[in-house]
């Protein structure tokens, strides 16, 4: 079988994390180029993608992570529910510049609205993953908000959570690429303090890290859900790394398992 990477296209990486809906198109663009000279070398992948500034300033406003509720957003959605469909949609709208960057690239690929197939929030989803096993067709799913059972009535399907089951419950799947922007990887310090020695390139279990988690606007977790999921995922015998997508070349070298400045998650030995 061909190897299977899965790859997590950060939402701050992809659009400009602070203003609503904005793309960072030439980099997206040299991104699914990256990603195409994978594809065309043989490699299997599934892009999995953040929601930036389409998805965690909305949401923020209007504490959808917290399920229903009577709060008041000031952004021009008159209820939560008008707040969901508006995220929905331009999640989908960012989905679209993702496919569409990808198609240029010459990739063919598959979309999968998680709205539409998942449920529930947090690691332990339900939803059937087979749709997005990567093959010669790059399937592109997201971090979205999803029906919830009981009262809550939706939630934040976290895409770091979605890239963990894939990794783990997928067959095939020989790496998972975190393509980040702002940061080479994991920082033992804040990225503005940080120097190049700060940069932890092999994870232990007693590595301390701090990042930057933007709580204004971020609904998942930030850097700290990442590394939790990167840790587990390592546990299951499976490589993982942390790249800086905005340094050309990376992403590629990444997916194409050569050497490359990161963080890497060393794989457990399966016994």
């Amino acid at each position: 079988m061909a190897p299977a990477v899965v790859v997590k296209l950060g939402g701050g990486l992809i659009t400009d994390k602070a203003s609503l809906t904005t793309l960072r198109a030439p980099l997206l663009k040299r991104l699914a180029n990256e990603l195409a000279a994978a594809v065309n070398a043989g490699i299997h992948v599934l892009v999995v993608h953040g929601a930036g500034s389409f998805g965690h300033l909305r949401a923020k406003a209007w504490a959808l992570a917290d399920g229903r509720s009577d709060v008041q957003g000031n952004d021009g959605c008159a209820n939560q529910d008008e707040a969901v469909e508006m995220v929905r949609a331009d999640m989908l709208t960012l989905s679209g510049h993702v496919v569409s960057a990808l198609r240029d690239a010459g990739v063919t690929t598959s979309t999968h609205p998680p709205h539409r197939w998942a449920t529930g929030d947090g690691p332990d989803f339900s939803g059937d993953l087979a749709p997005l096993q990567p093959g010669t067709t790059v399937p592109v799913t997201w971090g979205d908000v999803v029906p919830v059972a009981g009262p809550a009535s939706f939630g934040i399907l976290s895409g770091d959570d979605m890239v963990h089951r894939c990794a783990v419950e997928l067959p095939h799947i020989t790496r998972v690429v975190f393509a980040m922007g702002g940061a080479d990887g994991v920082l033992r310090r804040p990225p503005h303090e940080a120097t190049e020695e700060d940069l932890i390139t092999e994870w232990r279990d007693d590595s301390a890290f701090e990042g930057h988690h933007a709580a204004e606007m971020d609904v998942t977790g930030g850097i700290g859900l990442k590394v939790e999921r990167a840790r587990s995922i390592a546990q299951h015998g499976i490589e993982t790394l942390f790249v800086n997508g905005e340094v050309e070349g990376r992403l590629q070298a990444a997916l194409m398992g050569q050497p490359v400045r990161g963080t890497r998650f060393p794989p457990a030995q399966k016994g």
